[in-house]
């Protein structure tokens, strides 16, 4: 908890400076005169914390005595001080310094606080003293105050403090030290700010402070700071080290790169994945040459972190050093140069890209492909479409893939083009996905369908299947028509991705045709697929919850085999209602198939016990007797105590 609150307190002190005093503009004497008879009278806590606000913003000079006369009532000190310490009069210092010497307990902790907002000088010397007090609170005050001042006086006071001093009151002093350095700092005491963070470094505290000493040390130092970085990246203590590195992270140029790096190659390997971190943080292009080293040999863990650092200096030199690692025995090393590749906005990546993919290499010509896509390299569809003419089927089917990726409508065409002669299945499979990435992409995909619907009746059955596919995604009248005509089709593998292509459709108007199939298809296998997907389309969600009934009952008359009951079992929770409940109990004294009535019968249940309770007591009893799955019987059980309450 100290460490933390150090952490805070270190972290508030090195990042806040403190703003005192604002005015509104002049105000009246009557005004002032109303809000100090306020707080005079016997008006209540809210009205006299409204007016000492007010005249800390309004107030003249006549508002000083009011306003001392709170500062010893326990009650009032705090709004007494927020009126007083905005005031731009000396007068205010004077009144608080005298009430330094006769306040006890929290009045006198938040007049030593006023005063260190006030940044008086003139009262450092009885600050001091205050260091020394049996009172905790009062010793922390007047640290943080010392601190807000920050003069010699009060640095030294604070130094001499800090070792004496324990727990929280040794927290304040050092917040107190930093405050100090950090004002003197600013002031241009830069030797006696560098004398602070020195001491604060040395002393055995929490690492917090140690840490936050050491980065004041080094960045107050300026130009000279680089000498000290080094003497701390020397440090075997990991806390010095790192927050050396970490500071070097807030400094410029190319010497503290060359600091950074300088021993890095005999470094540990925590530590050199911590520099590496800072360099890709620093984004020196100086730093590259220590990466590339870092990356080609040596501990893994550091190589990966130098080749996945290295993007984050974008130059044109990491290209032939990440390809270089590409080829590395090491698969993990090899995949984190091409993914960092991959990740670098320079044109010569693009270059190095398409360098590979002109190559006589094959791998890495489908490397080089796979990079195009990550890259977005839009402009190279192209030469890709070159390649799916290439001999080798890998590379074809690789650059279809990456035009359905890169792509756009325009290449529609020279995909249906491709599909027409194309022979292997690897072809067939990219050219299929490629279309419907394209058309998912494009703003109206249903555009597409005249063209695909003039090639059906030209091509072959493989060919037919993948533009029918592509259709049912496409969606639209003309499509769902030439889907329904290839229900007919000579070719039964055709007839089949038809009416599966039917059963996906985005809507009931395929319902119709898939219940005929279901029926009266010529051989049992399409009338089995016409089943299966005659059920898929319950399942769609743009189906309304009366449709779904009414096509529940439709496929109970149909189902004959187990197989097709569990299915229609599957679905029937999706139109809650006494008539799909009766369904799944229809089915309940089937020992083959009662554990998929009992789950369908008891999802019902759930859904239609509220407005249904009888029909649902009745079922549920009969779930519960049963000797099957406890889920099952457990979640009935549940139901019938619902009903019951």
């Amino acid at each position: 908890m100290l460490k933390s609150r150090l952490f805070v307190s270190v972290m508030m002190v090195l990042a806040a400076g403190a703003a005192v005093g604002q005015t509104i503009g002049p105000a009246t004497p009557e005004e002032v005169q109303k809000h100090i008879a306020v707080i005079k009278s016997g008006a209540g806590h809210f009205e006299k914390l409204q007016a000492c606000r007010n005249l800390g913003v309004i107030g003249t000079k006549d508002a000083i005595e009011p306003l001392a006369a709170l500062l010893a009532d326990e009650k009032l000190s705090h709004v007494a001080r927020m009126g007083l310490e905005p005031m731009p009069y000396p007068e205010v210092d004077e009144v608080f310094r005298k009430a330094l010497g006769t306040l006890k307990g929290l009045p006198l902790v938040g007049v030593i606080g006023s005063v260190g907002v006030r940044k008086d000088a003139k009262a450092v010397d009885a600050l001091v003293k205050f260091l020394a007090d049996s009172d905790p609170q009062v010793v922390q005050a007047a640290a943080r105050s010392l601190g807000r001042i920050g003069n010699d006086v009060a640095a030294k006071a604070l130094q001499g403090a800090a070792h004496s001093a324990t727990g929280d009151s040794q927290l304040a002093v050092i917040e107190g030290m930093f405050r100090c350095a950090e004002t003197m700092a600013a002031a241009g005491q830069k030797d006696t700010a560098i004398g602070i963070y020195d001491h604060l470094a040395q002393m055995p505290t929490a690492h917090q402070v140690r840490a936050g000493a050491i980065r004041g040390a080094i960045l107050t130092r300026g130009a000279s700071g680089v000498a000290e970085l080094k003497k701390y990246l020397a440090n075997e203590d990991w806390v010095v080290f790192s927050a050396a590195v970490q500071t070097a992270i807030s400094m410029k140029g190319p010497e503290v790169t060359a600091a950074l790096t300088a021993d890095m190659a005999k470094m540990s390997a925590d530590k050199q994945i911590r520099v590496i971190g800072t360099l890709g943080a620093r984004g020196d292009v100086s730093g590259l040459a220590a990466l590339f080293a870092a990356a080609k040999s040596g501990d893994k863990a550091v190589r990966l972190t130098a080749i996945k650092t290295i993007p984050q200096i974008a130059d044109a030199s990491s290209v032939p050093a990440l390809v270089g690692l590409m080829a590395d025995s090491d698969k993990a090393i090899a995949d984190a140069a091409k993914e960092s590749l991959a990740s670098l906005p320079l044109d010569a990546a693009d270059a190095a890209v398409m360098k590979m993919f002109a190559g006589s290499d094959k791998a890495q010509r489908l490397t080089a492909m796979d990079l195009m896509s990550r890259r977005r390299m839009k402009a190279q569809v192209g030469e890709l479409m070159k390649a799916t003419q290439d001999a080798d089927g890998q590379i074809r089917s690789a650059a279809i893939r990456r035009i359905g990726e890169l792509g756009g409508p325009a290449q529609v065409p020279a995909l249906l083009d491709l599909l027409a002669a194309a022979k292997e299945s690897g072809d067939l499979d990219a050219i299929e996905k490629s279309l419907v990435n394209l058309c998912t992409m494009a703003e109206k995909p249903q555009s597409f369908n005249g063209a695909m619907i003039a090639q059906l009746a030209k091509s072959q059955p493989a060919q037919k299947s993948a533009l029918l596919r592509v259709l049912g995604i496409n969606g639209g009248a003309d499509a769902l028509a030439a889907i329904r005509g290839a229900t007919k089709d000579g070719d039964q593998d055709v007839q089949t991705t038809a009416i599966q292509v039917l059963g996906n459709w985005k809507g009931v108007e395929a319902a119709a045709d898939l219940l005929d199939l279901a029926k009266n298809a010529p051989k049992p296998a399409l009338k089995l697929v016409s089943f299966r997907s005659y059920i898929n389309l319950i399942r769609a969600e743009g189906v309304a919850a009366d449709q779904k009934l009414a096509m529940c009952k439709e496929a109970s008359a149909l189902v004959a085999r187990d197989e097709d009951k569990k299915l229609l079992l599957s679905v029937l929770d999706t139109a809650p209602s006494p008539e799909t409940l009766a369904m799944a109990m229809s089915h309940f004294d089937n020992k083959a198939i009662q554990n998929e009535a009992g789950l369908a019968a008891v999802s019902i249940a759930e859904k239609i016990a509220e407005k249904n309770p009888a029909v649902v007591a009745e079922a549920m009893q009969k779930v519960v007797k049963a000797a099957g799955n406890r889920q099952v019987t457990g979640r009935a059980q549940k139901v019938l105590d619902t009903i019951k309450k």
